[in-house]
């Protein structure tokens, strides 16, 4: 196996390796003794840098990440079944696997197997893993059971998985071992039976409890064919995702990723990530980078929302800064924050503050309504896209009101339109309580509606 070609990589400083390194080692750390489910089609083994997707697993499994891959066959199978002359029907985009037909399912699948076991066998010449030892193991892991007839059709040996057998996948995982799975699985009375490599991937990851199921496809799941750039959705929760299915024209393939980490999600597999295998290096980006490549579907909301901690504080002044420079915010230093930290709300990802928002009660005589003031708002330019900062807002909205607050309001200079967009109107600066309107400096003034009670007056 030889290295990726480095005239298709540019070149890149001390420095900006000292910061790819430094950003992807919190992940390392994190990653460390999990076990990910990782499937690709049999149509990624076909591609020209396949090795360069095997070279990648080889480096998971060298920062002590467990992996189960799970391969698929179907180009295989389809070029297997054309050279014999044998013709197979397929309802409901599942193939009827006839005693004819699961000859050549079983070598296309054990070629496939082979090639990728010979990949890991070689040592990874050439490449920084040259001399790794990457063990690979395959077995009857999977126990089957028959599809059986459904809706007037008898779809041979296609098959359902019954049960993975965990206890020997995790001996295997605890020897340091990759376990290769793929869509192949014996019933208790010794027959074979073709199977849904997704239906494996997903099965293995819920009976192992694995902390990912990762699904590389074609494509991530994509923005509808109208948008320019046809870039993935990067977040999905599993309502969210029946959702995709119910309003896209999806491939079979995305469908059933989709299909696959909602159910896994719903069975305890909280992180479901598809990405695509078309792209060199998409699985280390997705695993090791703030951005990702892919699609997440997640039980959990992908960014967290916190109250801050005082290992934030410095976090949140790093976060402020390229605002405070551009004008946006006033200058808060560092003592500052940490001063009225308990005010501080974050949003993390993987650990790392990537939002932050601030919200201050503010005196009121008794004749006005009580108000509190969202301050120092600010969102990494990575995720201002996908609803960060729109999750601050409504989190500090409802601890507002869950305070018993009347009105929220804002001061911006530049960012006017995007407080309208999140429910606030402009008003006057008589609307701002007299204690806070002695310390105003003009600029505009908003407040939400939001969270007005209806015994009091909506403002417009």
């Amino acid at each position: 196996m030889t290295s990726p070609d480095p005239s298709l990589t540019p070149p890149l400083s001390s420095i900006d390796h000292l910061n790819w390194f430094r950003t992807a080692a919190p992940y390392i750390n994190m990653h460390r003794g999990k076990t990910f489910v990782v499937l690709f089609g049999g149509e990624a083994v076909e591609l020209e840098h396949f090795e360069s997707l095997i070279f990648d697993l080889a480096l998971l499994k060298s920062l002590g990440i467990r992996l189960v891959l799970v391969h698929g066959a179907r180009p295989q199978i389809d070029a297997d079944l054309s050279e014999q002359g044998i013709e197979t029907q397929v309802h409901n985009n599942l193939r009827v696997t006839t005693p004819e037909a699961l000859r050549c399912v079983l070598d296309a699948v054990g070629s496939t197997r082979l090639k990728i076991e010979a990949r890991f066998s070689m040592g990874l010449a050439g490449s920084p893993m040259q001399h790794s030892r990457i063990d690979t193991v395959s077995g009857n892991f999977v126990t089957a059971k028959p599809f059986g007839v459904r809706d007037g059709v008898d779809y041979g040996h296609t098959g359902a998985v019954r049960s993975i057998d965990t206890r020997a996948i995790n001996n295997c995982l605890g020897n340091e071992q990759i376990v290769l799975l793929g869509p192949l699985g014996y019933s208790t009375t010794g027959e074979v039976y073709n199977l849904l490599a997704e239906q494996v991937a997903v099965k293995a990851a819920i009976e192992l409890g694995a902390d990912k199921l990762i699904l590389m496809g074609e494509s991530g799941v994509l923005t509808p064919a109208s948008s320019e750039a046809r870039t993935p959705k990067r977040e999905l929760t599993p309502a969210q995702a029946k959702q995709v299915i119910e309003q896209n024209s999806l491939s079979v393939e995305v469908k059933r990723h989709l299909i696959g980490a909602i159910k896994a999600c719903e069975q305890g597999v909280n992180r479901t990530h598809l990405i695509s295998y078309q792209q060199p290096g998409s699985l280390l980006k997705e695993l090791f980078t703030l951005d990702g490549a892919g699609t997440l579907v997640s039980a959990d909301r992908f960014e967290n929302v916190y109250a801050a901690r005082d290992e934030d504080a410095a976090a949140i002044c790093r976060l402020l800064a390229p605002m405070v420079q551009k004008g946006v915010l006033i200058e808060r230093s560092l003592s500052d924050i940490e001063r009225d930290l308990d005010r501080y709300t974050v949003v993390k990802r993987d650990g790392l503050v990537v939002g932050c928002a601030a919200l201050y009660q503010l005196p009121t005589q008794e004749t006005e309504p009580s108000c509190a003031e969202v301050a120092s708002v600010a969102v990494h330019p990575d995720f201002r896209r996908i609803g960060c900062g729109e999750r601050l807002i409504a989190y500090l909205s409802e601890q507002a009101e869950s305070q018993g607050i009347q009105e929220l309001i804002a001061l911006t200079t530049q960012t006017a339109h995007w407080f309208l967009d999140q429910g606030f109107v402009e008003v006057g600066v008589e609307r701002m309580p007299s204690e806070r309107r002695s310390r105003y400096n003009p600029c505009l003034l908003y407040t939400s509606d939001a969270i007005t009670p209806r015994a009091h007056r909506r403002f417009t």
